[in-house]
């Protein structure tokens, strides 16, 4: 760990590493022939997303749970040739780390950024120590030294630039007092090539976009990939409003316990006329720019098809379906919980405290009041205090048991 500190204070100086200079083309032109491919990986409940500019950069934003980390470094394997030339991790949270570790192991990767917000995760932390151990080169968020008053905005190349938005610490101070301040200080980070841009923002909260919105950034995007996995919180009608997504991408997992994504998420995002697409149903999502569209396909050719385009003023979104909108992409294999009797069992402590209700197939637990609860007809494992939830599950992050 203090090796990883180390590094950090040593090289967070971005000019000086090759390929990922300050100095941009103008975003609005594009100097390619190649796309820009954003790919929303199918991880289940979860988000990782992988971007190669039209230079053959590679960005991996997140690594999906633990559970996906097989068929995240499969389908890597197949995309990627050598080592990665950033993994940016959004948040210390596991359905976002859960297959880094591995993924730093086999492919390796050049450079390594998270928000440097001390979280108290053992999987963090063991991520941390791959890190330290594995990556040459590691880095904040923070603005550059050169402009402490801009953003950190990193080229790819062609003219395609990853501008963080947000956090800036130790510049500005991180999100406290939130739903999870974890999830309010992740990195959301606009990725931009000529006249289209897509804007990527981890599980912000509504703290997070009601900040964004104050400071005035220019948020508006061709795709949008929504805020924790759809969830109702997020994704509040102002800040879709200023970012006026024509297309937007849910990363959630088939039947998942939180009822992801949410309908009055869903609602928000139709009131702006956004085309939705979801690894749920419609498994990986490829999106690929030329700098004045992007065309948006489920993997392999057989899901929708949505073609939108960039800047103000041009061609509206037109939407192509090739698929049932019913049909239901399988998730990761199933999660065992400890508790395969068909009923629900009780553990630990006392009648009379608040109990604590864990799912069969999950790895967290809820208050027996969550309405999670409700959607969900899974056989039930029964606590008696949240110690005892503590010893087998980790706590769910919509109701903060």
């Amino acid at each position: 760990m203090s090796r990883l500190r180390w590094f950090r204070l040593l090289v967070l100086l971005l000019a000086a590493l090759p390929g990922l200079a300050a100095g941009l083309p103008s975003p609005l032109t594009a100097t390619s022939d190649k796309p820009l491919t954003v790919h929303f990986l199918d991880v289940g409940q979860g988000d990782a997303a992988l971007v190669i500019s039209p230079t053959g950069k590679t960005v991996l934003i997140d690594g999906g749970p633990p559970e996906a980390r097989e068929r995240l470094n499969k389908r890597l394997r197949e995309l990627v040739n050598g080592p990665l030339d950033l993994v940016i991790l959004t948040h210390p949270h596991l359905d976002h780390l859960g297959g880094l570790a591995q993924t730093l192991r086999t492919l390796g990767a050049r450079r390594f950024m998270d928000p440097g917000f001390d979280h108290p995760s053992e999987a963090y932390r063991d991520l941390l120590d791959v890190v330290g151990d594995t990556v040459g080169q590691v880095m904040n968020p923070e603005p550059n030294p050169s402009s402490p008053n801009g953003l950190l905005t990193i080229g790819l190349g062609e003219g395609v630039s990853l501008s963080v938005l947000w956090p800036r610490a130790p510049k500005e101070p991180f999100l406290v007092g939130t739903r999870s301040d974890a999830n309010s200080n992740s990195i959301v980070a606009k990725l931009t090539y000529g006249r289209t841009s897509f804007l990527l923002v981890g599980d912000a909260e509504p703290d997070t976009e009601g900040m964004l919105l104050k400071k005035g950034l220019d948020l508006s995007t061709t795709v949008l990939k929504v805020a924790h996995h759809g969830g109702r919180h997020s994704s509040t009608a102002a800040f879709l409003a200023a970012a006026k997504p024509q297309a937007a991408v849910i990363s959630c997992g088939a039947k998942n316990d939180y009822g992801h994504p949410a309908p009055e998420t869903l609602e928000r995002l139709g009131a702006v006329g956004a085309h939705v697409l979801r690894t749920d149903r419609d498994g990986e999502v490829v999106a690929a720019s030329d700098g004045h569209t992007v065309t948006l396909r489920t993997h392999g050719g057989d899901g929708a098809m949505v073609v939108v385009s960039g800047g103000q003023g041009l061609a509206p979104s037109v939407a192509v379906p090739a698929a049932t909108p019913d049909t239901k992409r399988p998730g990761p294999g199933p999660r065992q919980s400890r508790d395969d009797t068909g009923g629900a069992s009780s553990r630990g402590g006392s009648e009379g405290q608040e109990r604590y209700i864990g799912l069969k197939g999950s790895k967290v637990f809820h208050r027996e009041t969550c309405s999670t609860l409700k959607r969900s007809k899974s056989e039930r494992t029964v606590y008696s205090n949240r110690e005892a939830a503590l010893r087998e599950r980790r706590p769910s992050e919509d109701c903060h048991p």
